[in-house]
């Protein structure tokens, strides 16, 4: 993409309002817009950075069986009544019209929608297990909305619903397919987050798990042993910095951390609720034992921001970065072959060919934080590229087809 067609622009200066570092980086860089508190809209680099997080995502999630799906983001409030949640703070309530009494709701979770969808497909245990996920805007009435990407009022989520004959078929498919892919996926975006033991809240009584990252800035509070990983909420834990782990005798370690998903054993709740019933082998009725799975999508990019950044700006891990290489031409330079040779390599290239200072063109590449950066100058030799590393000092001159093949090689490693 050429960045004479980018509609939108750097800015030097962060937002006065914003407090949180990946809202001033990401607005700054262009990534996003600022609605109103919690509320963001997607630019184009920050659109595509989230494609690039939902594709990790939908591979994982398709990889254990996940079934993908769109639902209702409107729902009747007789959902939310049906489980005693019409009531939580967080839910944004609807009127169908001037004067009269909230009757449905902007979509909070869906474990009652898909609870209720699956009443029309499943009457046999052969229709057990399956797994429905999808990606969508959630919307909470969240009173703390001062942290960017990281606590929304209406922000995008990735939330699956696996369905069962019995507990440990729950317990199985929970810790022996969701959690590795969901480690695989946070692995895959840059971040090592902690499997971490935690309360269930408005949506199960039972224990839950967290993945959490260890952030200063992390609003939760994390006890992880620093050999085996093994971690607890402190809102529920009984451990102690510096105590030894209940799991290998390593040692345990108080730790700030963001969460970027969850998990939930639901058990019958919401089977219950809707009636959500099968045949066993031996032709009795029982309720559908369900999980719940969650990806805080668009807060995961916040994360990463928060995680991979420099004084100049942005450092994207390749995996999710807007595009792979930034083309940057100098002083009235042509980069047009070097342009064209990287897209028919496959590459992905943001061309500023732009007229403006070699120092406009740096700072604006530092804090967009694109992981390869390519110079073409008249002092560099024809066929020729400065290429650097995005995060390293020291760049090289180098043929073109030597830069395309540094590139190509870091994509598979």
């Amino acid at each position: 993409m050429r960045q004479s067609e980018l509609f939108t622009k750097t800015e030097r200066n962060a937002p006065k309002e914003e407090v949180s570092l990946n809202a001033q980086l990401l607005e700054r860089a262009g990534f996003i817009y600022k609605n109103s508190a919690g509320v963001y809209s997607f630019l184009p680099l920050g659109w595509r950075v989230m494609r690039k997080i939902q594709a990790i995502i939908r591979e994982e999630m398709d990889a254990i069986g996940g079934q993908e799906v769109l639902m209702a983001a409107l729902h009747d409030k007789k959902y939310l009544k049906a489980t005693g949640r019409w009531d939580v703070d967080v839910v944004f309530k609807v009127a169908e019209g001037a004067g009269k009494e909230p009757s449905f709701n902007l979509s909070w979770t869906h474990e009652e929608i898909m609870a209720e969808i699956a009443t029309k497909y499943v009457s046999s245990y052969k229709d057990l297990p399956f797994a429905a996920y999808q990606i969508q805007a959630k919307f909470r009435n969240e009173p703390r909305a001062k942290s960017g990407l990281l606590r929304g009022r209406e922000f995008l989520m990735k939330d699956m619903y696996s369905f069962h004959a019995s507990e440990e078929d729950l317990m199985k498919f929970y810790h022996g397919m969701a959690v590795p892919a969901y480690k695989k996926v946070f692995g895959r975006c840059g971040l090592q987050a902690f499997v971490t033991v935690a309360a269930g809240g408005d949506f199960t009584i039972s224990n839950t798990h967290e993945f959490q990252v260890a952030s200063d800035i992390g609003e939760d509070t994390i006890y992880v042993c620093g050999q085996c990983g093994y971690a607890e909420n402190k809102e529920i834990s009984k451990l102690k910095d510096g105590e030894k782990c209940p799991q290998c005798g390593g040692i345990i370690k108080e730790e700030k951390a963001i969460e970027v998903g969850n998990i939930f054993p639901l058990g019958t709740k919401y089977s219950e609720a809707f009636n959500l019933s099968f045949d066993d082998e031996k032709g009795e009725k029982k309720y559908v034992v369900m999980g719940s799975y969650g990806i805080g999508v668009s807060r995961l990019m916040g994360v990463i921001v928060e995680k991979y950044n420099d004084a100049n700006g942005i450092v994207w891990p390749e995996s999710v970065a807007p595009f792979r290489a930034h083309l940057l031409a100098l002083n009235g330079a042509d980069g047009e072959y070097i342009y064209k040779t990287l897209q028919t390599a496959g590459v992905e290239v943001l061309y500023d060919e732009r007229v403006m200072t070699a120092g406009e063109k740096f700072a604006g590449a530092y804090l967009i934080g694109i992981p390869w950066r390519l110079v073409v100058s008249p002092k560099i030799a024809e066929n020729k590229v400065e290429i650097k590393r995005r995060g390293e000092k020291e760049s090289k001159v180098v043929d073109v087809g030597e830069a395309v093949k540094m590139i190509m090689f870091s994509a598979r490693t």
